[in-house]
């Protein structure tokens, strides 16, 4: 019997994937659950497994194809239907015994058995198997001049990862190097072609952009308290969690106590409603070779500021390795993004589809201030910039929203736990 595999929803918000690679082609038989072929989409790289055990009949999506959710990629034979159809196979003697021969057919046979058939089809050697990897694997081993069919992989199952491709790079020896082709005077622009993730990336942000009413505040708050903190604390964190101690876990931190104090930062717009949201999902915007991720960590508001540094720095290293699951990527309900790594003090981010709002924590300087004693002291400072959908929440609840993650920051201190 035909089995239709289809483009499944891989994530609440996508439409649509683009066709990667195919690791199985017609022909091939495929185990229930084996890795079938690979999908990009605006979201992460996914394998998708065969639903079926049977032989790939016709590959219906090929490779660089769009498929929209629920659009045929292939048609399966299942097992069952194989069996049905295979011919029989003659009957097999017993051992011991053997079928009495006219002496004709006997001479013929013996004729055969003595000399070396012409008739014998040589089978010929199967083809080498395409390496492993995904498609940021593949055109990071582009850039670098990497042949894949070299590299041994070292993720499950011989799976070619960036580490494997920058470290075969690493180890050849140095080319020696040649002049420069001469350019010629009209080549003064490149085309960069566009990527299934910077299209999806492009029209998602049009769509919010052009749909939600933005709106956006910014408010400056004294973290000297918290920088204290983190530099007593930083290394001896390190050693005992082998991640980072940075600011983003502490802010995290704050925003979620903050949207349980403003649950209309925590929600969607439709047109029936404003959805308020029970649990607190907070988006991690990273920056990867691809564009930008946003996985998710899931009811942050439960988890300490170690938790979170944990969760964070795990997240980030997945989505810059290709490696986010299904369920890293759904279900956030807002957004934050640590800007201030790149050393801006005030940006003016799009919100993510879906959401109300996004925050960004930016770079923390040192800035002059008079204290309340009429002191001047050097203080250190972090902006908190927000854009906001003015159709779910008012100017009002923004600020007043801001202001408590200010106060949350501003409160941190000696005695402030992480655990």
């Amino acid at each position: 019997m035909a089995f239709t595999v289809v483009m499944p929803q891989v994530a609440e918000t996508v439409t649509e994937g683009t066709v990667s690679r195919w690791l199985k082609g017609p022909g091939d038989p495929v185990e229930r659950y084996e890795p079938l072929v690979e999908v990009n989409t605006d979201k992460v790289d996914v394998e998708i497994p065969s639903p079926v055990k049977g032989v790939l009949r016709e590959v219906v999506a090929p490779e660089g194809a769009v498929v929209q959710v629920g659009q045929p990629l292939a048609i399966i034979d299942e097992a069952e239907a194989a069996e049905a159809i295979r011919p029989e196979a003659p009957p097999i003697a017993e051992a011991g015994r053997e079928e009495p021969q006219a002496p004709a057919e006997a001479e013929r046979a013996a004729a055969e058995a003595e000399a070396p058939s012409r008739a014998t089809p040589v089978e010929a050697p199967a083809p080498p198997q395409r390496p492993r990897a995904t498609p940021r694997v593949r055109r990071l081993a582009e850039e670098l001049g990497v042949d894949l069919s070299q590299v041994r992989g070292s993720g499950p199952g011989g799976r070619i990862t960036e580490e494997d491709v920058r470290r075969h790079a690493a180890q050849r020896p140095a080319a020696r190097p040649e002049a420069p082709p001469a350019r010629p005077p009209a080549e003064e622009e490149e085309r960069v072609p566009v990527t299934a993730v910077r299209r999806t990336i492009a029209q998602r942000m049009a769509a919010s952009a052009f749909t939600a009413p933005h709106a956006w505040l910014m408010m400056e708050a004294d973290v000297t308290g918290l920088v204290r903190l983190r530099q007593a604390l930083k290394d001896e964190f390190e050693r005992r969690e082998g991640v980072d101690l940075t600011y983003l876990p502490f802010v995290v931190r704050a925003v979620a106590e903050g949207l349980r104090r403003h649950p209309h930062l925590n929600a969607s717009w439709s047109d029936e409603a404003i959805v308020l949201k029970k649990r607190i999902n907070i988006g991690i915007a990273v920056a990867t070779e691809q564009g930008l991720m946003v996985p998710v960590v899931h009811d942050a508001d439960r988890l300490s500021i170690a938790g979170l540094a944990r969760a964070i720095a795990d997240l980030a290293r997945r989505a810059r390795a290709g490696r986010l699951r299904l369920e890293d990527v759904q279900g956030g309900t807002f957004t934050v993004d640590n800007t201030g790594v790149f050393g801006s003090v005030a940006t003016m981010p799009i919100i993510f589809p879906g959401q109300a709002a996004i925050l960004t924590s930016e770079a923390i300087r040192p800035q002059v201030r008079v204290l309340e004693n009429e002191a001047i002291a050097v203080r250190q400072v972090m902006n908190l910039c927000l854009s906001f959908d003015h159709r779910i929440v008012d100017g009002h609840q923004a600020a007043a929203f801001v202001a408590f993650v200010k106060e949350r920051l501003e409160a941190i201190g000696p005695d402030t736990p992480v655990y």
